[in-house]
């Protein structure tokens, strides 16, 4: 018996076909679907950052006019001249409270016998504290430093140094300049000069 096929058409198994087929179209289905929903979120974010830069620019030009218009209602001079008056008021201030007894006592104390101040120029500086300008009169140099180490020593004078215009006098006398930096908070109150004695054989009345 002789057994043909008489098919034109091979034979297929497109029951395997067509879910492979259907597979594929349902992952490209979800594919696009994500896609789909990340570029309605992104535009979205797009749209909102594009609206809030928006924003901030306006606010950002509001506040630059603002600021050119107070700019443009200050008056400098008066600002200054008002700085300068504060300035004043202050040092007048420093200067009332500046005590030159207290001075003079730190300097009965600790000049040397050949040593005399023969003037004392303060300048009150807000950052610095009291500036000394101190002009004085010595034998020689050896005295002139001695002061110095004596100022230094009760902790009210710092930064002390003599200038270059040192010079000797008509009667041999050195006359030189110190300057230093007065801070009296910084040390104790230095004790009142003792009395001048009694001439002896007399009683005090």
């Amino acid at each position: 018996m002789i057994r043909t096929n008489l098919s034109t058409r091979p034979f297929y198994n497109e029951r395997t076909v067509r879910i492979w087929l259907g597979a594929l179209a349902a992952v490209t289905i979800v594919i696009t679907a994500i896609n789909v929903t990340s570029l309605l979120r992104f535009s979205r974010t797009d749209t909102q950052l594009g609206a809030q830069a928006v924003r901030d620019e306006a606010r950002a030009t509001e506040v630059r006019e603002r600021a050119a218009q107070m700019r443009a209602t200050v008056d400098v001079k008066q600002v200054q001249s008002a700085s300068e008056e504060a300035r004043l008021a202050n040092e007048l201030i420093d200067r009332r409270t500046f005590s030159w007894t207290e001075l003079f006592n730190r300097f009965e104390s600790t000049m040397p016998d050949d040593v005399r101040i023969t003037a004392v120029r303060p300048k009150i500086d807000v950052a610095a504290g009291t500036l000394l300008t101190i002009n004085v009169v010595a034998k020689d140099t050896d005295e002139v430093a001695q002061f110095m180490e004596n100022l230094e020593a009760t902790g009210a004078f710092k930064d002390l140094r003599g200038t270059s215009e040192e010079r000797f006098n008509e009667q041999g006398q050195l006359e030189a300049t110190i300057e230093t930096r007065y801070t009296p908070a910084t040390a104790a109150t230095p004790p009142a000069p003792s009395p001048a004695p009694t001439a002896t054989g007399g009683t005090a009345q």
